[in-house]
């Protein structure tokens, strides 16, 4: 059975502007990842606690963040560390991939992600 996680129910409207504004990066992962496409369920923007979480594996607890040019400007990358280790409190696993990454070398992200969801398959 899986973890419910609490969530922000006030971030609910927010997740569904972010599901019809996504980046073209999150366009391109969403495209490869959603409908079982690579053996598990990703769902987008999806609350957790008081974060939003770009696409999310309930079922793996895993969550996959792809980090746009905001993630590199001064003390973002603080505020994101903080928010890994609050998430991974709550036992989700969080993986990041660039937008540049996700855009011009999709088959390593995809890859990546297959690994790493074969990892948390065999040793839950």
């Amino acid at each position: 059975m899986r973890k419910i996680i609490p969530y922000n129910p006030d971030l609910v409207p927010l997740a569904k502007n972010l599901r019809n504004n996504m980046t073209l990066g999150e366009i391109g992962l969403w495209r490869e990842i959603k409908g079982k496409k690579i053996g598990v369920k990703f769902s987008r923007q999806i609350p957790i606690d008081n974060y939003i979480v770009d696409f999310y594996c309930k079922d793996l607890q895993l969550a996959i963040e792809v980090d746009g040019a905001i993630h590199f400007e001064e003390g973002q990358q603080e505020k994101d560390t903080i928010r890994q280790k609050r998430l991974e409190s709550l036992g989700v696993r969080v993986i990041r991939f660039s937008d540049l990454d996700v855009k011009h070398n999709l088959s390593w992200v995809i890859n990546e992600i297959k690994l790493i969801i074969e990892e948390l398959n065999t040793h839950p």
